[in-house]
């Protein structure tokens, strides 16, 4: 529970500090931000780790920049599922990828892990 609410949490956030910061990247409404943010959250709890196993050797051959790629990928995805989230160009969607990937570093680090 506590890594989809980090999860959502991050998403949320790195889709709205990319909203102000990346020129080409906007939102139609704050409900398109919470959904989209809450959507991304969801994948990459859910769906990420059992794409990130099928394509183990993808980024062993490719020293961990298909990983990249995932994330790329799955940001586009969420782009097209939500109509009010405009996403130009491969530019902006790798610094929204880099954004969202710092924000769920800070996020992680601001909340560890409890140790028992």
């Amino acid at each position: 529970m506590r890594k989809l609410i980090l999860q959502a949490a991050s998403g949320i956030l790195g889709f709205w500090l990319a909203s102000k910061f990346i020129d080409k990247v906007s939102f139609e409404s704050c409900e398109t931000l919470l959904l989209a943010g809450l959507v991304l959250g969801l994948i990459n709890v859910f769906i990420k780790p059992i794409l990130k196993f099928l394509t183990t050797p993808l980024r062993i051959l490719t020293f961990g920049l298909f990983g990249l790629a995932l994330n790329l990928g799955i940001i586009w995805l969420v782009g097209l599922f939500f109509r009010g989230m405009t996403i130009e160009g491969i530019a902006a969607l790798f610094w929204t990828a880099v954004l969202l990937w710092a924000m769920s570093i800070v996020l992680h680090l601001l909340f560890p892990k409890k140790k028992k």
